[in-house]
C-alpha cells in the first residue's frame, strides 16, 4: 500500500492544489460576415448573424 513516508509541506499541498483554479482567457473568433470579435458558438453581437443566418433583426 502507497503511505506517505514524511508529511506534505503547506507550501507543496497548495501547489498542488492550486492548478483547478487557474482561470483561461476565453477564446475569441472573428465574424465570417463582419469580421469583428465574438466569441465562438454564439450569435455576433455586431451583425446578429449566427452560421449563415439571421438571428437577431437589425431593426434597432
Amino acid at each position: 500500500m502507497g503511505v506517505p513516508k514524511r508529511r506534505v509541506s503547506k507550501a507543496r499541498k497548495n501547489k498542488r492544489r492550486s492548478v483547478w483554479m487557474k482561470i483561461a482567457a476565453p477564446t475569441i473568433n472573428s465574424c465570417p460576415r463582419c469580421h469583428s470579435p465574438k466569441m465562438p458558438h454564439r450569435v455576433c453581437p455586431e451583425c446578429g448573424y449566427y452560421r449563415d443566418r439571421e438571428v437577431i433583426s437589425e431593426a434597432e
